[in-house]
């Protein structure tokens, strides 16, 4: 059975964490943030994890892991 390719826009976005969880970055903190308080910049701080639903999708176009 031939090997099974990785998509390459989930290995830029998302890590797999030791535990089987999924880290991703932050939605809506590259420009414009003029137009957002402080408050949503700093809960927005770093990264976050993913949606137990949506994690399945994200592992299977990562199948060899990241």
């Amino acid at each position: 059975m031939p090997k099974l390719k990785t998509k390459s826009g989930v290995k830029k976005r998302f890590k797999i964490t030791a535990t089987g969880k999924v880290k991703h970055g932050v939605v809506g903190k590259r420009h414009r943030l003029s137009s957002h308080n402080a408050k949503y910049i700093r809960t927005n701080r770093g990264t976050k994890l993913l949606a137990k639903c949506d994690t399945p999708a994200i592992k299977k176009w990562a199948p060899y892991g990241l």
